[in-house]
C-alpha cells in the first residue's frame, strides 16, 4: 500500500478509468475474434492512493504520462472492424504494460527530463514489495486479459491478427519527425507488410518502417502475446499531432 504521506500523496490526477476499478477495459468482448487491439498506453490515470507520483498535475497531460488520442482511435477501430479491444487504464507513469517485468524500464523514474519522485526506489532490487505491488496489482491483469481474449479466439478456431496503437510526439530532443505513422515490427511480416503498403498507398502520407521506433522489444506486449505464440501481429505509431483533437 502506497505510504500516503509520501510525494505519491500530491494533488490527484483525475480518474478517468470505470468505477469497478480494473486495471484494464474490454470493448466490444464479443466482436469478431479474428481481430483484437490494443492500447497499452491508453490513459493518463492513476489509482488514487497514489495522487501524482509526486509530480505536477500538468505532467499528466504530456506523453510521458500517457499516448496522446489512442483511446479514442482505439475504441472508434474496435467499433469500425466490430472486434474486442484492451486497453490499459492507468498510466505508464505507475507501470508500463508495454514493458516485461525485467525490463528497468517498467517503472521510469526520469522520462523525457521529469523525476517520477514517488518512483525513485521502485524496483526489484530496493523497494522491491511496491515494485512486485504494481506488478500484480496492474501489469499483470492486463496481460492476463490479452492472453484471456486469444485464448478466447483460438478456442473458436480463429487465429487472432493483434494490433497495438501508439502514439509518438511531432518533435523528439529539438528534430522534427518527418512520418505521420510509423509500422513497428520484428520477424513476422505477415501484417506488417500489407499495412505499411496500404499507408504507403494513401497521398501525402509519410510511413515509416521500423521508425520512429524499432519493433524488436524483447518482453513487449507484441513479444509476449504473438511472437512467443507465432500469430501475426503489427504495431502502429501515429503521430499525436494528428489524433490529439476529436476532429483529428
Amino acid at each position: 500500500m502506497p505510504d500516503m504521506s509520501s510525494p505519491k500523496s500530491t494533488s490527484k490526477v483525475s480518474i478517468d478509468s470505470a468505477v469497478d476499478g480494473s486495471p484494464f477495459e474490454l470493448v466490444n468482448a464479443k466482436g469478431n475474434p479474428d481481430i483484437l487491439i490494443l492500447c497499452d498506453h491508453a490513459s493518463a490515470a492513476l489509482p488514487p492512493t497514489y495522487g501524482t507520483l509526486g509530480l505536477p498535475a500538468t505532467e499528466f497531460h504530456r506523453h510521458i504520462a500517457y499516448d496522446i488520442g489512442c483511446a479514442e482511435v482505439v475504441r472508434a477501430l474496435a467499433s469500425h472492424l466490430n472486434c474486442p479491444a484492451i486497453l490499459g487504464r492507468y498510466s505508464r507513469l505507475l507501470v508500463d504494460l508495454n514493458r516485461g517485468p525485467d525490463d528497468p524500464t517498467i517503472v521510469m523514474k526520469l522520462s523525457d527530463g521529469s523525476v517520477i519522485p514517488a518512483n525513485a526506489d521502485v524496483d526489484r532490487f530496493r523497494d522491491g514489495e511496491e515494485f512486485q505491488s504494481r506488478i500484480a496489482h496492474y501489469h499483470e491483469p492486463y496481460h492476463d486479459a490479452v492472453d484471456a481474449q486469444i485464448k478466447s479466439a483460438l478456442a473458436q478456431d480463429h487465429v487472432p491478427v493483434i494490433i497495438s496503437i501508439h502514439s509518438f510526439t511531432p518533435f523528439w530532443r529539438g528534430q522534427a519527425r518527418q512520418w505521420h505513422a510509423g509500422v513497428l515490427w520484428d520477424k513476422d511480416p505477415r501484417l506488417a507488410m500489407p499495412l505499411l503498403g496500404a499507408l504507403a498507398g494513401q497521398e501525402g502520407l509519410a510511413v515509416g518502417d521500423n521508425e520512429p521506433y524499432g519493433g524488436f522489444l524483447k518482453g513487449d506486449t507484441l513479444y509476449r502475446h504473438c511472437t512467443k505464440r507465432g500469430l501475426p501481429h503489427a504495431l502502429l505509431e501515429i503521430r499525436q499531432d494528428l489524433i490529439d483533437t476529436e476532429r483529428g
